[in-house]
């Protein structure tokens, strides 16, 4: 396997052609169903139990525990895993985390209650509160002093890829659906998006990162999403053996995950196009190369980014540029500057739209303001990216 964020070298090899790959990409909107997008990003009220905490052979094992919601995060649930993971550190040999229920590990993060009362001093507090404490817990998994292990089986989306990607081991398997699907609710690919999107190869990431497409089991492997795989029959008993065996993790991992040598990624056939095509550093560059290529892969990656917030593609387009010479802290800082300003709602509202036409009225017919890429001036996409008052500055220990 290559290190994190890498493509497996068998991208070269030719794998599904369009007519196979096409519902990877987009059917309506970004390839997923707005009632995921849904549970991806609906608060719920604080509960006691949303995330669980247990000590086995010393191995710490936190369970992501709202399987109603897909394990959607939520500020209670960030505020209890940040101090965890802390006194982890220095009283067991390993994390564990794992979502329950069976079909999510995490859908995400929690912005729908943040934006339901429009822009305004309440929404920007509580965006503030979630975005500080979730942006902490990425930089603290990142920064991990012993082996962090992800068991990302079933849904991971936006803040379940934080949770998950900055760890040293991330396990797939058939039921895992990755995506990173901020744009389509005017914001952007934020939890580290800028330094784990930015370092992936043939400039995947900025694909990834703009459309929102989607990459299921053995897919999110090959994509240097997770380090190993596993059928989900088997999850069980590797995370029984992960806790009994005291060898290192990655021996234990390597022993008991499928080597997937053999399979095929299913984005081989387009992956010359996407390195250059998504190599354009702006995104109206991007536009016009899908536009000149023409063929039914573009028109349908053309259709996704024709419905997605254009300043949403901006700002991502930028951060995953910058994000690929700063170090995981140095992204989430910038990432808070920029989330700080789409709730402030300052320069665009984006925000709010996209999460009113997909998750409040559901209309799935948002207003952008800025309507088009040509509107979306580059000195307002500056001052998203400008140091906010060190009193707002995000604090990472």
């Amino acid at each position: 396997m290559f290190g994190p964020y890498h493509l497996h070298s068998s991208l070269s090899r030719c794998g599904m052609m369009w007519d196979n790959f096409k519902p990877m990409i987009c059917s309506t909107r970004l390839g997923f169903s707005t009632r995921l997008l849904g549970y991806r990003r609906n608060l719920s009220t604080a509960c006691m139990d949303d995330v669980l905490f247990e000590v086995k052979n010393d191995v710490g094992i936190v369970t992501l525990n709202r399987p109603k919601a897909l394990n959607a995060l939520n500020t209670s649930m960030v505020v209890k895993i940040k101090p965890k993971l802390k006194e982890y550190e220095s009283l067991v040999r390993m994390v564990i985390i794992q979502g329950a229920g069976g079909k999510a590990f995490c859908a995400g993060g929690d912005v729908k209650s943040i934006t339901e009362n429009g822009p305004g001093a309440k929404s920007l507090e509580l965006g503030t509160n979630f975005f500080q404490h979730e942006y902490s817990v990425d930089s603290m998994i990142g920064k991990s002093k012993i082996p962090y292990v992800s068991l990302i089986d079933g849904i991971t989306m936006g803040g379940g890829v934080g949770i998950s990607v900055h760890g040293k081991y991330r396990v797939a398997t058939e039921r895992t659906l990755f995506a990173m699907p901020e744009t389509a609710i005017g914001l952007f690919c934020d939890v580290g998006g800028s330094h784990f999107l930015s370092r992936m190869d043939k400039h995947l990431g900025v694909m990834l990162g703009l459309t929102g497409c989607r990459l299921k089991g053995s897919d999110v492997a090959k994509a240097g999403i997770a380090t190993h795989y596993v059928h989900s029959s088997k999850i069980d008993g590797l995370r029984a053996k992960l806790i009994e065996d005291v060898r290192d993790p990655g021996t234990v991992l390597a022993e008991n995950t499928d080597d997937l040598d053999a399979v095929e990624f299913t984005m081989a056939p387009f992956v010359e196009k996407i390195d250059s095509i998504f190599s354009h550093e702006r995104v109206e560059a991007i536009v016009d190369a899908l536009r000149t290529d023409g063929s039914e892969w573009a028109l349908g990656i053309l259709k996704t980014l024709s419905e997605v917030s254009p300043t949403g593609l901006k700002i991502t387009r930028k951060e995953i540029l910058k994000g690929k010479n700063l170090s995981l802290d140095e992204c989430l800082l910038m990432e808070h500057r920029l989330a700080y300003r789409s709730t402030e709602a300052k320069y665009s509202t984006d925000f709010y739209e996209g999460v009113r036409a997909l998750l409040i009225d559901k209309d799935r017919n948002p207003k952008w303001c800025p309507a088009s890429l040509e509107e979306v001036k580059d000195e307002i996409i500056d001052k998203y990216f400008e140091p906010l008052s060190n009193d707002k500055e995000l604090q990472l220990s």
